[in-house]
């Protein structure tokens, strides 16, 4: 028997903002910084208590790929942090230049704690006010224009106005409390991509023979290849998971665990999340003494933490006024609206631990229709706007795109390159009165590239790409 509890309460409410942008990893800090610096005056709630998402919160320290084999494809914000990240030696030891400018699918690891700091230093130095262990709960709509939202935290719920919004939740939360017709990806109607509590370790030894001799990738290959399946054999682990990230080297004895998957999880239930997050304790911990009996120079391995927050890989995406499919990933296509362009696999790891599943996962990572060296796939503005929305972007993994695609630039690094788009949207949207699904995408195009990003499309437009029509380049 269903029951509700009806409540009606004034609360306080905030002078208006021009901006307010819920959520703070690498898209919302982005969309935050690069509005401010604008000239906006902006809120960034954040439920957590820093900056950086995924990439601090969630442990998953090590951005996606950030070049195509041949030159750099980030630019503007993500590039200026990347270069900051360098100065300050924030990246694993074994980072070279030659990561970030010319390696194919290579990933970057990071020191979580360090980019804490960094993207605090961007938010303050761009006077971004940053409310964290905040929330947005509501949303004060009028029809398809937010005027304000509600925050909660400790202090309890507030009302805040303002003039645009830009939600990085992830989730789609904020979207989908202003009405925005939203997905939500449900296993029994597609292949659902599993969670991972990522956790850091200590006391590992970099300096093994096995490591210095075939090198870091041979080892992990050998680890995925040939030890999992062993210690899977053997009956060691709770679930025969054959699919196995592993672990990357984040300083001289750290690093960071991304393995053990939880499938079946519901990132929009409270219930699922709070069981996940005991599952995935107990996997950290599983699969740290597998390295300890397994694996070569990890014999002192020691779990130091998981993560606070779930690594969740998708759950609800905006209906945006353009899906981005896997045809248009095969036929690496370019869009005259296109904020960014990216290449990396589609990454959909298995849905369960079947070896139909795992072969499948297989199939899609390493296939040829990949984007090979030299190649990318344009992220068009579209994506980003949910249909109909005056005032309201997403950016992160919530955009809109098929579950292939998304798979592929739900990335931090893409992330963050969504997020100074959406942040100049706004800006140029409360500057010109253009709604955000009526902007002038031509004059965003290149404002952006002013700022630094790497737009190749040769040929631009006035109107963004819609569902309906071809592209243009």
């Amino acid at each position: 028997m269903s029951t509700s509890y009806q409540l009606s309460r004034s609360i306080p409410s905030d002078p208006p903002y021009d901006l307010v942008v819920a959520g703070g990893g690498p898209a919302g800090t982005a969309a935050a910084v690069c509005a401010a610096r604008l000239g906006l005056k902006v809120l960034l709630a954040e439920a957590t208590g820093c900056l950086g998402g995924m990439g601090t919160s969630g442990l998953v320290a090590s951005f996606g790929p950030v070049s195509d084999g041949e030159r750099m494809l980030v630019g503007g914000f993500m590039k200026e942090l990347l270069a900051t990240m360098w100065e300050q030696k924030a990246f694993a030891p074994q980072v070279t230049p030659d990561y970030l400018n010319r390696q194919l699918n290579r990933w970057v690891p990071f020191s979580p704690e360090h980019l804490k700091r960094i993207l605090d230093a961007f938010a303050m130095e761009a006077g971004v006010e940053v409310r964290f262990f905040t929330r947005v709960v509501e949303a004060d709509v009028d029809g398809k224009r937010i005027d304000g939202v509600v925050l909660a935290n400790v202090e309890g719920l507030r009302h805040v106005p303002a003039r645009a919004f830009i939600d990085a939740t992830g989730d789609a939360a904020l979207a989908a409390l202003a009405g925005a017709e939203c997905k939500v990806v449900l296993r029994d109607t597609d292949t659902v991509a599993p969670s991972t509590l990522c956790s850091l370790l200590a006391g590992m030894d970099w300096t093994h023979p096995d490591y210095q001799g075939q090198g870091m990738d041979a080892v992990k290959a050998r680890v995925r290849n040939e030890l999992v399946p062993k210690a899977i054999e053997d009956g060691f682990f709770t679930q025969e998971d054959r699919f196995f990230p592993g672990m990357n080297r984040v300083g001289p004895h750290g690093a960071t665990l991304n393995a053990g998957h939880v499938f079946n999880l519901n990132p929009l239930s409270v219930r699922s999340l709070s069981d996940g997050m005991m599952f995935g304790r107990k996997l950290a911990l599983e699969y740290t003494e597998f390295y300890r009996q397994y694996v070569p120079g990890c014999e002192q391995l020691e779990l130091l933490t998981t993560a606070p927050v779930m690594g969740v890989r998708d759950s609800r995406r905006i209906v945006g006024e353009f899906e981005l499919k896997i045809e248009d990933f095969l036929a690496r296509r370019q869009f005259a609206d296109q904020v960014a362009v990216y290449n990396r696999p589609t990454d959909v790891h298995p849905s369960d631990t079947s070896k139909k599943e795992y072969e499948r996962f297989l199939k899609d990572f390493h296939g040829k229709d990949n984007l090979g060296r030299g190649e990318c796939v344009g992220i068009p503005y579209g994506i980003l706007v949910p249909r109909g929305a005056q005032n309201l972007w997403v950016a992160g993994r919530c955009h809109s795109s098929d579950t292939k695609v998304h798979g592929s630039i739900r990335a931090q690094s893409a992330a963050y390159m969504m997020g100074q788009a959406v942040g100049t949207a706004a800006a140029q949207s409360l500057a010109t009165g253009q709604p955000a699904n009526d902007l002038d995408t031509r004059q965003l195009v290149e404002t952006l590239r002013e700022q630094g990003a790497y737009l190749p499309q040769a040929e631009l437009a006035r109107e963004m790409t819609r569902a309906e029509a071809t592209s243009t380049c």
